[in-house]
């Protein structure tokens, strides 16, 4: 079984197929958030500790950190939101930047072995993020588009994975070190885009062995009742061999989705995890026996 393992200072979390599926918390990120932006940018991180915070207490196993604020210190905001973040919660973080000098400010403060948050397959990026995972013995997020864009057939999304891995072994880094992103489309836009997903994720699985992560909340974009929608996305996903996303776990349809779907996979073994977290506490002990087939004729 493949296993990336990535850990903070005190705390380990494996991704794997025999494992539980990993929650990469998505909401320290401004992207979409102005008043966020507007803090960060301003020296105000008291809602990044407060995101943190309620993201872990949610069942959040891993937490990603982006900074990405247009005019400002990109570099600068990510390494203090790393510190901040370090200190008020022991989960391993994805460092997410595009920009090199962010990705190095970020791991310079980091206590641990994170995932870096990403490396796609165009040629200079490769050259610029790969040897410097290798140089930190990180973990890194490959996504699947290259310098022709992201192509709506998985084909050729999988050989721009597939090339990836290789490169990244080129420079020392082993497989089970890289998280494949097979790229969520919103499906209101792409009719195709839930199967495409489905399909390449059981390749990347099958063929490669290797794990994967997604933005989840991609896939429901534009959409009414969007959570439900991607609560049911992740659980077929996870039935694919997804094993961890990028979501957001304070909302409750994609959360269940998720710890429903480990159960079923057999992840959660004796469903503890799912008992622990949706038991009655009024409920009786032992409140009868589950009952399968048919009931027996008295005689």
């Amino acid at each position: 079984m493949t296993h990336t393992v990535l850990s903070s200072a005190t705390k380990e979390v494996v991704i794997g197929f025999d494992k539980p599926f990993v929650m990469i918390g998505e909401r320290i990120n401004p992207t979409g958030r102005k008043l966020l932006a507007a803090e960060m940018k301003a020296g105000d991180f008291s809602r990044v500790e407060a995101d943190a915070l309620a993201q872990v207490a949610a069942g959040a196993h891993m937490l990603d950190i982006n900074a990405g604020i247009p005019l400002a210190d990109e570099p600068a905001l990510l390494a203090q939101a790393i510190k901040l973040v370090q200190s008020v919660t022991d989960v391993p973080l994805s460092i997410d930047s595009s920009i090199i000098e962010a990705l190095e400010a970020g791991i310079s403060v980091y206590e641990g072995k994170p995932l870096v948050n990403s490396v796609t397959g165009e040629e200079e990026v490769m050259e610029r993020v790969l040897p410097f995972v290798a140089k930190h013995g990180a973990a890194v997020v490959a996504v699947s588009n290259d310098d022709t864009g992201i192509s709506e057939d998985p084909n050729v999304r999988f050989e721009v994975a597939k090339r990836i891995i290789q490169r990244a072994n080129d420079h020392g880094i082993p497989t089970c070190d890289v998280v494949v992103d097979p790229l969520v489309m919103p499906i209101g836009a792409m009719a195709t885009a839930g199967q495409q997903v489905f399909t390449l994720v059981a390749r990347l699985r099958d063929e490669l062995g290797v794990n994967t992560t997604c933005g989840a909340s991609n896939v429901s974009f534009g959409l009414p009742n969007r959570h439900n929608i991607t609560g049911s996305f992740l659980s077929m996903a996870i039935g694919a061999g997804m094993t961890s996303a990028i979501m957001n776990p304070l909302h409750s349809e994609a959360k269940t989705a998720v710890m429903a779907a480990d159960v079923l996979m057999g992840t959660d073994a004796n469903c503890a995890a799912w008992i622990s977290e949706y038991r009655d506490p009024n409920a009786a002990v032992g409140g009868g026996r589950a009952r399968g087939g048919r009931r027996r004729k008295r005689e």
